[in-house]
């Protein structure tokens, strides 16, 4: 099971402060304690760490992410079809057009009812952005790192 894949996402998250690799691993414990059918996917980009869930391998079927901020410490918990959910206590924040988050300060503080219904309504929809159900794949967790892929081509370039 992927939940266990850690070992890419400590050295990722290493920089940060205890405190906020202990919330991100709360947060993606309690993602992955009611989707364990999900994939997680890793994004290693400039500005954040973001931990996705998806029925697929594809960013763009995926239903809720966490952001940890490298610019501000910050992590956010959030869903890329936000503003689609129905959010009746108004706690997503967000102006765009699809994604919508909160900010998460103190794990005491977490919606976790709350959460959990938006989470099992962006699972549906996500389920829905499928169009061909072979590339639903189960439990798996794919770490994609810009920054390394930017390395790999800069190094190339070097020796060139």
């Amino acid at each position: 099971m992927a939940k266990e894949d850690r070992v890419d996402l400590l050295k990722l998250i290493s920089p940060f402060s205890d405190e906020v690799q202990n919330k991100a691993l709360w947060l993606r414990d309690f993602v992955w304690s009611q989707y364990p059918q999900a994939n997680e996917l890793i994004f290693d980009n400039h500005d954040n760490i973001i931990l996705g869930w998806s029925p697929t391998e594809k960013v763009g079927h995926a239903s809720c992410v966490i952001a940890l901020d490298r610019t501000n410490n910050n992590i956010y918990f959030g869903f890329y079809d936000g503003a689609a959910l129905a959010d009746p206590e108004k706690l997503l924040t967000g102006n765009g057009k699809r994604y919508r988050y909160i900010q998460i300060e103190d794990i005491n503080d977490f919606p976790k009812a709350y959460i959990t219904q938006l989470l099992k309504d962006a699972w549906i929809n996500s389920l829905r952005k499928v169009n061909d159900y072979k590339q639903i794949v189960n439990g798996k967790t794919v770490v994609k790192s810009i920054l390394a892929s930017l390395g790999a081509m800069l190094e190339t370039i070097v020796q060139l």
